[in-house]
């Protein structure tokens, strides 16, 4: 009979990882709910600074908003779905799907080897966005530039006329998912002068 390693029959009967979905700013609180629950979760964080009122602050933000993951026995789930704040499993059908552990592996490297680290939104010139922080905090406009260092490239309506706005990516949050192609004939406002401000 083969020797078998210490641990390994342990390691290989861990339950495996499955993502779930939460209400909205209830991670952290569905984290701890888990863990007080003896389930073993995941929630992947990054620092994000914030602008308040009169100075910068450094907060801890999901990598996932609405999303984590955790070790899951599916004979235990009743126990996930009474977690307040918890709403389903990421499921196929009404099957839970397992996440591939070589992911959340790599997501945990992610987060433990210091580097930055931060969502990345979907975005495409043509798409409708909201600008949430800033002083154009508020405007809505399309994005017609994605460039380098986080800076996107908005034209938002001021006075009537295309302003042509460059912003942090942090600072808008997309309002389709519509990916409008730009050709050369067209533009966001035909009919005005287009003008250049940075935010």
């Amino acid at each position: 009979m083969p020797s078998r390693v210490p641990g390994e029959t342990q390691e290989f009967c861990r339950p495996p990882w499955f993502a779930i979905r939460v209400k909205s700013n209830f991670e952290k609180r569905v984290a701890t709910g888990l863990r007080n629950r003896g389930i073993e979760e995941f929630l992947p964080l990054y620092q994000s600074r914030r602008r308040l009122s009169d100075r910068y602050k450094t907060v801890d933000l999901p990598l996932f908003p609405g999303y984590l993951f955790c070790r899951l026995d599916l004979d235990r789930r009743q126990t996930l779905m009474t977690t307040p704040g918890f709403l389903y499993m990421v499921s196929v059908g009404h099957k839970p799907v397992p996440v591939d552990e070589g992911e959340i592996a790599a997501v945990q490297f992610v987060v433990r080897s210091g580097f930055p680290a931060m969502p990345w939104p979907s975005l495409a010139v043509g798409q409708r966005v909201r600008l949430e922080s800033g002083p154009l905090c508020g405007l809505e406009g399309v994005v017609i530039q994605v460039g380098m260092r986080d800076r996107i490239c908005v034209c938002v309506t001021l006075l009537q006329r295309g302003v042509s706005v460059e912003v942090d990516r942090d600072w808008i949050r997309p309002l389709s998912l519509a990916r409008i192609p730009p050709t050369q004939n067209s533009s966001v406002f035909p009919k005005s002068r287009n003008l250049s401000a940075r935010a």
